[in-house]
This record gives structure tokens, C-alpha cells and sequence, in this order.
């Protein structure tokens, strides 16, 4: 952990004394740690020596330039971030590196001396949200491992594992306030639980928060919802199955028209236990109380309080409709697959019953205009890409600038490199796919 600027020590590469000479007047005011070298070699023969957080290289060196060094210095030592000075000269080798994810931010030379600190500042800080993100992975893994062995007293082990949940949802309040990407990152993270506990089932349910997340969103802006509820309801979506955290793997992986008397009553605690899980969290509070709700019917006939009408809360009514439309693809719902014309004909049947009528109508909508396009919008991660497939937005990276364009073509290498992008960045990215209707 990163507790102060005097425990981070950068280390500034060029051949020009000059140059070297402007960055330490620079950055010691900050009372950052300093170690200089004057070429690629020298640079790299320090690392081998020295603890480092960020190296700043100069492009232009002889014998080895920046670009080759940091490639060096991201494949020796990953855990380094990296920034490259470069010219106007240098900018076909420039971009080639933030492509091969050899450098974290490129900065132009004459620099500015404020904007010089705010990128290191930036790139300091995701380094230690990258490192904390780390710990919170190891340690879910640890309760995911642990929890396979569980077999009984369900509620009891889940009420012991919650202080534990509940510190490490913690850093999620702590990095929302911080830096939202990296918040959302860590909530996606989380949600994705019970995605890979979940058997043969498991490639199917993957990305299937995210996708009730972007459904159910898009739904609460075509309902007029305010912004923060909106966001609540997205986050709800990302979050409405961590209740399930305990249950059997046999139970996760079996469609709930499948399931006998003794399974039912069991899965159906998921949602107060998620709701119980989530409520001492501030920043999660509203979508506790959403993801209680959301197997209520509108006709009373739900789960966990049989609430009816507009008692349900209008976030948990607009999560019924996007997680079973989701669910009824995957097969967790019913005992086959449904196609996605078979999924809306089943959301539709069950108007005024199981859904409330005004969410229905806005869905039908909503989906109504994605096809009058003529296809049908996928949303995957890059691990379930394929050759062959088609952009159907414009994919962008999370700095703002544009990776690939809507109509783009995938092949092996463009997947290659989107997976080794999100290894590298620790970021999952969400490509849409234009799929044809059939």
C-alpha cells in the first residue's frame, strides 16, 4: 500500500542532462522519492536494484529508445506504470505502444508543467487502486472457495462470510468518490460471483449482471427516472443475485421451473439475504432495498413479501422484467433457452401478472426499436468474441478515445488484443455485437 508521496519513487530516463535536470526541479517539491538515468540500459540496470512506481521515458534515446524500454519494463516488472515523453515526430511509434499497452499515458513534449503532475497524480493513484483491487479479488476468491464446501445452515455461514463482504464492499463507497471507473469495475467484479460458480451453466450466465444492469438502465431512462435512481437501479442490476453467494452450486445451475419443494424455499432467501449483505453499505442502500424486491409480481404472487401493484418499489418492477427477459436466454428460468422473440412473447404474456403493464409497454418498446434496425444488439466480453463478428456501436476505451468503430469486423488479432487490453488495464470491456434476426 501507498500511504504517502515520500514512499513513491519515480525514476526519469533521458539522454539530455537538461531535460533530467527540469523533471527532478519538478517533482521534488511534491516529495516524491527520485532516481534518474540517462539511457535504457541504465534505467533498467536501476530497476533491478531499486523498488519503483513509475518510470517517465523520453522517446527519443539512443541505442534503446522509450517505447522499447517500456516495453522491457512492462514485461521485467508489470506492476510499474509507465508514461512516455514523445514529440510530434514520434507519434506513429507513440500510438503503436498505447496499442500493445506498453505505456499508460503519453505526454507531449514542450510539456505542461500542471498537466505533467495531474498524469502522474492519475497514474499513481490507479496504480493503487489496482493494487487494492487485487487484494479484493484474492480475498473473494478465498470466500468463493470456502463457500463451495458449504452444504447446511446456509443462513448461519452466509450471516458469519457478511462482516467480511461488507469490509471489502467497503473500498467500492471509499473508490466511487474517487474514481467511478475504477468503482464500477470493482461492483462488476463482485457481481460476477456467482457467474462463475454456476456449472454448465457458466458460460452462459457470464456478463449476465452487466446485461441486466444496461437493460434495466435504459428502461429507467425511458421511464422518466432521475439520475440518481437510474443509477441505483443499474447498480441493483449488477448486484440483484449476490444473495445467491451461499447457495449450492447445484442450485445455481438449475432452471427454477426445475427445482423441487425443498430447493425452492432456499433460493427464494436470495434476495433479503442480498438486501442484508448490501443495506450497511451508505452507497448501497437504495439498491438493497431494490434487489429485495425484485421477485415480487405485480399480481402478488412473488417472493419475499408477496407485495402487489405499485406497493413494489418501481426500480425492483423494472428489474423483474430485464433480469427474466435475460434469465429466460440463459435457461435459468425455464427448462430450455428461449430465443430472444420467444423471451419477449413470454415477458408479454405475463402483462398485468407477473410484470407491471407500464414497464411491459416501455420494454416492448425499447426492443421494438433495437430491431427496427434489422438486427438484434449482443453485448459480450471480450473472452466470449469470435471471429467474424460485427460492431454494432462504437467501442471506446475508458480514457475517452476510440478503439474500434461501429460496422468493424472482428478477426483473432483484434481479439487478441481486446482480451490482452483488459488483462493489462484490469478493466472488463462490454463489445456490442450486431446479431441478425432469425
Amino acid at each position: 500500500m501507498m500511504n504517502g508521496n515520500s514512499e513513491i519513487t519515480l525514476l526519469l530516463v533521458d539522454d539530455e542532462p537538461s531535460i533530467l535536470s527540469s523533471l527532478r526541479r519538478l517533482f521534488r517539491p511534491q516529495g516524491y522519492r527520485i532516481l534518474s538515468a540517462e539511457s535504457g540500459a541504465a534505467a533498467l540496470a536501476l530497476l533491478e536494484k531499486e523498488s519503483v512506481q513509475l518510470v517517465i521515458s523520453d522517446m527519443r534515446m539512443p541505442e534503446m529508445d522509450g517505447a522499447t524500454l517500456l516495453r522491457e519494463v512492462r514485461s521485467r516488472w508489470p506492476g510499474i506504470m509507465r508514461i512516455l515523453l514523445t514529440g510530434y515526430a514520434d507519434i506513429t511509434s507513440t500510438i503503436a505502444a498505447i496499442n500493445h499497452g506498453e505505456i499508460y499515458r503519453y505526454i507531449a513534449k514542450p510539456w505542461d508543467d500542471a498537466e505533467m503532475l495531474g498524469i502522474v497524480r492519475e497514474a499513481l493513484e490507479r496504480l493503487r487502486l489496482e493494487i487494492e483491487n487485487r487484494r479484493l479479488s484474492e480475498l473473494t476468491h478465498l470466500q468463493n472457495e470456502e463457500l463451495k464446501a458449504l452444504n447446511a445452515g446456509l443462513e448461519q455461514k452466509v450471516a458469519a462470510r457478511t462482516a467480511e463482504l461488507t469490509q471489502a464492499l467497503a473500498f467500492v463507497e471509499q473508490s466511487h468518490g474517487e474514481l467511478k471507473k475504477s468503482f464500477l469495475a470493482t461492483v462488476q467484479m463482485v457481481s460476477s460471483l456467482i457467474e462463475l460458480r454456476s456449472g454448465p451453466l457458466g458460460k452462459q450466465l457470464a456478463g449476465h449482471g452487466r446485461r441486466v444492469a444496461d437493460l434495466a438502465r435504459n428502461l429507467a431512462r425511458r421511464l422518466g427516472m432521475p439520475d440518481s435512481e437510474t443509477q441505483n437501479v443499474m447498480l441493483a442490476g449488477l448486484l440483484h443475485d449476490i444473495g445467491k453467494i451461499g447457495l449450492p452450486d447445484n442450485l445455481l445451475g438449475k432452471p427454477y421451473n426445475l427445482l423441487d419443494g425443498e430447493q425452492r424455499p432456499l433460493l427464494q432467501k436470495h434476495p433479503q439475504v442480498g438486501h442484508n449483505i448490501l443495506i450497511g453499505i451508505e452507497r448501497f442502500r437504495d439498491s438493497a432495498h431494490l434487489i429485495k424486491h425484485h421477485h415480487e409480481c405485480f399480481d402478488g404472487s412473488g417472493y419475499p413479501e408477496r407485495l402487489s401493484g405499485i406497493a413494489i418499489p418501481q426500480g425492483s418492477r423494472i428489474l423483474a422484467v430485464a433480469n427474466d427477459y435475460d434469465a429466460l436466454q440463459v435457461g435459468t428460468l425455464v427448462q430450455r433457452p428461449l430465443k430472444p422473440t420467444e423471451a419477449l412473447s413470454y415477458i408479454v404474456e405475463n402483462r398485468g401478472k407477473r410484470y407491471d403493464p407500464t414497464v411491459v409497454d416501455a420494454f416492448v418498446q425499447l426492443i421494438s426499436e433495437t430491431r427496427s434496425k434489422g438486427f438484434i444488439e449482443l453485448p459480450l466480453r471480450s473472452m466470449h468474441l469470435k471471429p467474424g463478428m460485427l460492431l454494432s456501436r462504437d467501442l471506446n476505451h475508458r480514457d475517452g478515445y476510440l478503439l474500434l468503430a461501429a460496422g468493424s469486423t472482428l478477426n483473432a488479432e483484434i481479439i487478441g488484443q481486446l482480451v490482452r487490453m483488459e488483462e493489462v488495464e484490469g478493466q472488463h470491456l462490454t463489445v456490442y455485437i450486431r446479431q441478425e434476426e432469425k
